[in-house]
């Protein structure tokens, strides 16, 4: 292979996180997955795999760690939980190493050279502040979170023909920073021909459990089993917007099930279950006809059916047992008022409950900071949630619930404004810390985000950084148009055979399933060591970057400092210029594409720091 590599790349061992594949062929075996076999520690995992990075980065040239100053309630609450229990933390990272992260963090791309060396020349106190503010209002932001929330919501295929109509709405709730609740709202309450007028009804839409190929009659809408369509998202939303896994409660009572997974689900019953699904009980979802054919990809949702039944036959799950089908909300016992519309009720209640707004702030804390303050971040345990009242001979769950609790209040108050909650995480210092960690680092300071933790790029992300990195950007189809990145893509399963095997093996989600982080692997490192993706873009040609470098540049050292901006956006260092001047004073082309290639395959521009 090159052998620059060998001197330039340091091969970081990758701590794996086992996570369980959800099979839709056997919804109970995924629902009692964590019975026998519990997800990783993914504090343990993170802390674990910044530590072996952050001693193979070069040294920041950092003194003794300086006081940090606490820039809001988020570093009151982390910093000063530190200060009470004696824990150290990290220094505060470098303007190198904090441009690279927020640039990635906000708008998922490694920042342009240029912008790069103005905020690194700027003098301004107050520039990190300005760089996120800028950064939050970035097209940039639009498409990185769009591409977020279209694998939380799995925004794939069995959206149909509605999914760019998806794509364009989500895109404008996102650039409008159209309070969240509402988003949710539309989400939970969307009727009509879905496909084609209302964007939110394709979330309810794409859960559709089949119950036959062709219907009894020519004007049969009996294709869809609506009870567990319905039981089916309600697992959906409890998961995604209340970071509730009902899974379980779905086919049995909790009790003699879940000691062991959830104490608060140990006290609800299979019926809690179906009261809760009871607010689409009156949800009907037709499978729309053309011409005398199934159209599997319209669907018709509509408010008209009896009510949420309980011993109705079932496809995916254990027979229903009976009881109430009566609408009641599982947190707090509430029902619908009498005489509205059931769905809309269950909007009203479920975002105005604290449990929505904290699942939402731990899940995008967890986006930002390398895990949530409860992980998983869709499995709350209630019960364990409170220490003033946690059970005998159990452990609190989250690792610091009062900043949680901040978080989810400053949520609310802020009128559920997405940009508004990025932006605090974002402008702390416990965000701003550096992955370096000057003295021991011991395991028990994970929790308390003593340092900054690493997250490896996304599959989207890497693609785009590397197309970003060669300036030789992909021509992609999304809608009706072309774009150069793939989180600018409506359908990343449209992006071709290339890159969508590339996507795979770096975790990239079907949008089936629920979107899990990536996992490094051997595959994944040999796949970016030979990869077209890569190997071609690195070329002296077709106006890459390595093209460009050799054309604008009179002196190696130069040139070699151009290849590391453009590549992990920072200076090398003397031993790094050293080898790397080498490479290039013996064929300065070929050198020049040896060392981009080694830079592209580096663990620092693979990992987000």
């Amino acid at each position: 292979m090159r052998n620059l590599v060998l001197s330039l790349m340091v091969v970081a061992p990758l701590v794996a996180q086992q996570q369980e594949p959800q099979h839709a062929q056997d919804t109970v075996d995924a629902a009692h997955r964590p019975l026998f076999q519990p997800e990783a520690d993914k504090k343990k995992a993170a802390a674990n795999a910044t530590a072996e990075f952050a001693a193979r980065r070069a040294a920041s040239g950092a003194a003794n760690v300086a006081p940090v100053a606490r820039r809001n309630y988020i570093d009151e609450h982390v910093f000063g939980r530190m200060e009470r229990d004696g824990v150290p933390h990290a220094p505060l990272a470098t303007d190198e190493e904090f441009a690279r992260r927020a640039w990635l963090d906000a708008t998922g791309r490694i920042p342009p050279v240029a912008e790069l060396q103005a905020f690194l020349a700027s003098k301004d106190a107050n520039k990190r502040e300005k760089l996120v503010d800028q950064l939050i209002n970035s097209d940039g932001f639009i498409d990185k979170w769009t591409y977020y929330f279209e694998d939380l919501f799995r925004a794939g295929g069995r959206m149909g023909y509605g999914l760019n109509l998806f794509h364009f709405w989500v895109r404008e709730w996102l650039r409008l920073d159209r309070p969240y609740n509402e988003v949710v709202t539309d989400l939970l309450t969307g009727g009509g021909k879905s496909s084609f007028s209302v964007p939110g009804g394709l979330y309810f839409a794409r859960d559709f459990v089949k119950a036959k190929d062709d219907p009894d009659a020519p004007d049969g809408m009996d294709l869809v089993n609506i009870p567990d369509t319905v039981d089916e998202f309600t697992i959906t939303y409890s998961k995604t917007f209340l970071g509730l896994s009902l899974a379980c409660i779905s086919c049995h009572d909790g009790k003699n099930h879940l000691e062991k997974v959830n104490v608060y689900l140990t006290g609800k019953k299979r019926e809690d279950f179906f009261r809760q699904a009871g607010f689409f009980g009156k949800t009907r979802q037709i499978m729309n006809w053309e011409n005398g054919y199934q159209a599997n990809q319209e669907y018709t949702v509509d408010d008209v059916a009896p009510g949420y039944d309980t011993k109705a036959e079932s496809i995916v799950r254990l027979p229903r047992s009976g009881g109430s089908g009566k609408p009641r909300f599982l947190l707090s016992g509430e029902e619908p008022v009498p005489g509205r519309n059931e769905r809309d009720e269950l909007a009203r209640i479920m975002t105005g409950h604290i449990q929505f707004s904290r699942a939402f702030a731990n899940r995008i804390w967890a986006e930002l900071m390398g895990f949530g303050i409860v992980e998983p971040v869709e499995d709350f345990d209630l019960a364990r949630y409170d220490r003033n009242s946690l059970p005998e001979g159990w452990t609190l769950q989250p690792s610091n619930p009062e900043l949680l609790d901040a978080m989810a209040v400053d949520f609310q108050k802020s009128n559920y404004s997405f940009k508004q909650l990025v932006r605090r995480i974002m402008l702390s210092n416990a965000y701003g810390l550096s992955s370096r960690f000057d003295g021991e680092w011991k395991e028990s300071y994970a929790p308390y985000y003593a340092r900054k933790y690493i997250r490896m790029l996304t599959a989207a992300e890497l693609h785009d950084a590397i197309t970003l990195a060669t300036s030789r950007p992909s021509n992609l189809s999304s809608g009706n148009q072309k774009v150069p990145m793939v989180q600018q893509m409506s359908e990343p399963k449209k992006a071709g055979a290339e890159v969508q095997g590339f996507m795979k093996i770096f975790g990239q989600s079907n949008r089936d399933d629920f979107p899990k982080k990536p996992t490094p692997s051997s595959l994944q490192a040999m796949l970016l060591m030979q990869s077209k993706i890569v190997t071609d873009r690195i070329l002296a040609l077709g106006g890459s970057s390595v093209e460009t470098v050799l054309k604008e540049t009179a002196s190696d050292p130069e040139l070699v400092d151009r290849l590391f901006l453009l590549t992990l956006s920072r200076q090398p260092t003397d031993g790094e210029r050293a080898i790397a001047l080498k490479a290039v004073g013996k064929d300065r082309r070929r050198g020049a594409e040896n060392l981009q290639w080694a830079l592209i395959n580096s663990p620092e521009f693979i990992f987000n720091y």
